[in-house]
């Protein structure tokens, strides 16, 4: 015989019921919580504090008490002044007369002429010196002289070098610097030539093709001739 259930017994037919009274609840206690009214703690009256009251510091009383200044002993008392009786004579100094007689005989001294030191200059670089050395066959003004004796110089050291001489050392290839300083002096004529090269056999070239160089117009400053430094580079192409 099998039992059967009573279907008013079954609770899950009141799961809605339940569910809708649980929700309800939760509603309440939530408008409860925040329908609260709350107030904030209160103290006993601590006074009032005024923050602009000044302290009042006791200010101790002190004596001025003034240094006592040494006493300083009094002057030493002059000494005895002995008066003694002018009985001494005094010797009178006679100023003789400068002034010559017509007979005397006045002596001259010889005045000899001292020759003044001739003013040395000393060498002046080509950059500043007021009038540059003349490269024969150069005209025109000073800035004109100063550019075309440049130009000579570069064209005479390209034309007199030995341009395969730098291959046949067997230098690395690419560009090679080369500084010339040379001075012209007095006379014109061009000494001192210095040379920086990458070979000793092209250091001497240099020298060599600058000795070739013409004689030129000395340069002058302040009027009188001088020896004038002049320095150039020079780039050599080795392929």
């Amino acid at each position: 015989m099998e039992i059967k259930k009573n279907p008013k017994s079954n609770l899950e037919n009141f799961s809605k019921i339940f569910m809708q009274i649980g929700l309800v609840l939760a509603l309440f206690v939530t408008y409860v919580a925040i329908e609260q009214k709350t107030y904030d703690k209160t103290y006993g009256d601590l006074g009032v504090l005024n923050m602009n009251a000044e302290m009042e510091e006791e200010i101790p009383i002190t004596e001025r008490i003034e240094p006592v200044k040494p006493k300083t002993p009094p002057p030493p008392a002059p000494e005895k002044i002995e008066v003694v009786e002018d009985e001494k004579e005094i010797e009178e100094t006679v100023i003789e007369s400068t002034e010559t007689d017509e007979s005397e005989a006045v002596v001259v001294e010889e005045i000899i002429e001292v020759a003044e030191a001739e003013e040395v200059i000393e060498d002046v670089s080509f950059m500043i010196i007021e009038d540059v050395p003349v490269f024969p066959g150069c005209k025109g003004s000073k800035a004109e002289l100063k550019a075309c004796f440049s130009k000579m110089v570069q064209k005479h050291f390209s034309r007199k070098f030995d341009a395969d001489l730098p291959n046949e050392l067997g230098l690395s290839p690419g560009r090679k610097r080369v500084f010339i300083g040379f001075k012209i002096d007095r006379s014109g004529k061009i000494v001192d030539i210095q040379a920086r090269a990458p070979h000793p056999k092209i250091k001497s070239e240099v020298i060599s093709v600058m000795n070739q160089l013409p004689t030129m117009k000395p340069g002058r400053q302040r009027g009188k001739p001088v020896g004038v430094k002049y320095s150039i580079p020079f780039t050599l192409i080795v392929e």
